[in-house]
């Protein structure tokens, strides 16, 4: 009986003629480097946010919060608190606002970067990229 594993190793013992090819990258579609890039900005977006809630919760189970709370309370007569300013919404909040301005950033950024390599292009003539099939 015969399985996969068998056939594959069959399968590679098999010399096959290789072509090789070099092409020359001349062209970054636009739309294709913002498209791209806006991906990669939710994903940043989204484990920016996971990580500010994760961070925070660390930081309030292990009672730093209260322990600054304590700290600045012992320099003032107690009227500022750390835990007004620094609560789930706030740091939430902060992470939206974060999270959507690398969102911004990330995709101009990508789209400058396709536009300078178009520009680069013109001058060097493009990026050489080898290929093989098997």
């Amino acid at each position: 009986m015969s399985t996969v594993a068998d056939k594959l190793a069959k399968k590679s013992t098999h010399k096959t003629n290789a072509k090789q090819v070099r092409l020359r990258l001349v062209y970054v579609d636009f739309w294709s480097a913002v498209k791209l890039s806006f991906l990669a900005a939710v994903a940043l977006a989204i484990v920016t946010i996971v990580s500010f809630f994760l961070i925070y919760m660390v930081v309030q189970t292990t009672g730093l919060i209260a322990q600054m709370d304590e700290f600045f309370q012992s320099f003032t007569d107690g009227s500022l608190s750390i835990s007004q300013f620094i609560g789930l919404p706030q740091v939430m909040a902060f992470a939206t606002i974060v999270a959507i301005l690398n969102l911004v950033v990330v995709t101009v950024l990508g789209a400058v970067i396709a536009g300078i390599y178009n520009l680069a292009v013109k001058v060097t003539g493009g990026l050489l990229v080898g290929f093989t099939s098997n």
